[in-house]
């Protein structure tokens, strides 16, 4: 499926679903503004939908953008995700800016939970959604035809709701401490879904075309894709 076709899809499942209220408790709102407090873990979320690991006084500032249905991106999570916290932003030479391309409702809705709570939640969210890719996504290719149908009807929430459950993304979260509750409003979030799909288009307009993509210090990386290339470009401006 093509970003474009994505973002039409997006665009359908919010249409005509009415504003939801946003999380609170423990686990936090998905959008819960651009809160900058920075989190125990050197977790920020600098704008809704986006957040910061390390120090925003770093260096060198790395942004990747990201789909969860990609699995490149898996693989670089797999390669690189425990080096870039280690070597890079616990120790101030670095921080990394995540950024989600969204490109179908199961990309949107693994969004949504890997933001869903207050930002020292997020890095193991997202770790925890892309281990459990190879599984989650050989049911999203499998589902049936009356599933895609539950995809593509109701809310916002009903739609995202039902991804979510197919594709085992409540299991995931409820591991991860969460109650359905929690996750229900997370899913249900409207302006999060919102935020998530315009972002996803200004990144497009931007020239982010694949994922993983990467800038360094808000300059795109022509051809970078993959750790082994994006490493040697992230040192040599890091000395």
């Amino acid at each position: 499926m093509t970003m474009k076709t994505g973002l039409k899809i997006l665009a359908l499942a919010m249409a005509g679903a009415a504003a939801l209220t946003a999380q609170s408790g423990t686990a936090g709102s998905a959008a819960a503004g651009s809160g900058a407090a920075q989190s125990p873990q050197g977790v920020t979320r600098v704008e809704p939908g986006v957040h910061r690991i390390g120090p925003a006084t770093a260096p060198v500032t790395l942004t990747e953008y990201v789909s969860y249905t990609c699995p490149h991106c898996a693989h670089f999570e797999q390669e690189a995700g425990k080096e870039l916290v280690i070597a890079y932003t616990a120790t101030g030479k670095a921080s990394v800016v995540v950024r989600h391309l969204v490109r179908d409702q199961a990309d949107l809705a693994a969004a949504l939970v890997t933001n869903c709570g207050q930002s020292d939640r997020f890095l193991a969210n997202h770790s925890a959604i892309m281990s459990a890719q190879p599984v989650w996504l050989d049911k999203w290719f499998k589902a049936t035809s009356a599933q895609r149908a539950r995809y593509q009807t109701g809310t916002v929430g009903a739609r995202m709701q039902a991804v979510a459950r197919d594709l085992g993304f409540y299991d995931i979260m409820v591991r991860r401490g969460y109650s359905k509750a929690q996750i229900d409003r997370c899913l249900a979030d409207e302006a999060m879904a919102k935020t998530l799909s315009e972002k996803t288009a200004a990144y497009r307009d931007k020239g982010v075309s694949g994922t993983p993509s990467f800038d360094i210090d808000g300059v795109l990386l022509a051809g970078t894709h993959d750790w082994a290339s994006l490493k040697p470009q992230l040192d040599v401006r890091i000395k």
